[in-house]
């Protein structure tokens, strides 16, 4: 837990990067949790509002919490209709039973579950909707695993199990499961870049830090796929589980 508290502080001096160069998400990973409009909605650990900003014609109300104000005022400039607040999952700023769903992309894992879960049913409706999703590697696709492995030598097979963990929470029963492959386009720097705003690259001192980045170097440099090319076809998968608050 300590480790994973260092590497979550890694992101509260991270926006406008972070924004520039993380991956959004497919129109389909909302659809997946919201097929209908609904009157509110709460964007957890919403970051910079990557995913946000797809509950912006799937909600009357777009509420977003974050407990990093780096990436918040990222989130309000982009979003100024959203009515974004700091706070974390385990004490959510909201009253109880005031919205209707509740999302959470790429962080959920970051969260102590338990107490996570009693604060997302304390603030939803009876019968309301929580949606975790997660982008991952495409397995297919070797040169990003093996980038993933540079990014996260130690944690990588910890993180790539949330979601098959995600499947029981407390206080919730599963609704549905989907995974969604999709792929951009991306600069061969923007992907360093990207890479660059990870919290085991961001945690890490200089020397380490750049170490980390000739090794992505030297996959980019070896891998057929990406030797010589300046643009990059990244596949994805976006992982989305959606539950009913019990």
């Amino acid at each position: 837990m300590a480790e994973r508290e260092r590497l979550a502080k890694a992101f509260e001096g991270v926006g406008d990067e972070y924004d520039r160069y993380r991956p959004g998400f497919p129109d389909a990973a909302a659809d997946a949790i919201l097929p209908n409009r609904v009157d509110a909605v709460l964007d957890l650990g919403a970051g910079t509002g990557k995913f946000t900003e797809l509950l912006i014609t799937r909600a009357d109300r777009v509420i977003a919490v974050e407990p990093s104000a780096a990436m918040l005022d990222v989130l309000r400039m982009k979003l100024p209709a959203v009515a974004a607040r700091i706070g974390g999952a385990e004490s959510i700023p909201l009253l109880d039973r005031s919205v209707d769903a509740v999302t959470v992309a790429q962080a959920f894992h970051w969260f102590d579950r338990d107490a996570a879960c009693a604060e997302i049913r304390r603030v939803l409706v009876t019968g309301g909707v929580l949606g975790l999703l997660w982008n991952r590697s495409d397995p297919g696709c070797a040169w990003d695993r093996a980038c993933q492995s540079v990014a996260h030598p130690a944690v990588t097979a910890d993180l790539d199990s949330t979601t098959a963990s995600a499947d029981e929470l407390p206080g919730f029963v599963l609704d549905g499961h989907t995974e969604i492959a999709w792929s951009e386009q991306i600069t061969r720097d923007d992907y360093i870049r990207r890479w660059l705003t990870v919290s085991s690259f961001l945690a890490a001192d200089d020397d380490t830090r750049a170490a980390m980045v000739a090794e992505l170097d030297s996959i980019l440099d070896t891998d057929p796929a990406t030797a010589g090319r300046s643009l990059l076809t990244l596949p994805m998968v976006t992982e989305v589980f959606t539950y009913i608050a019990a």
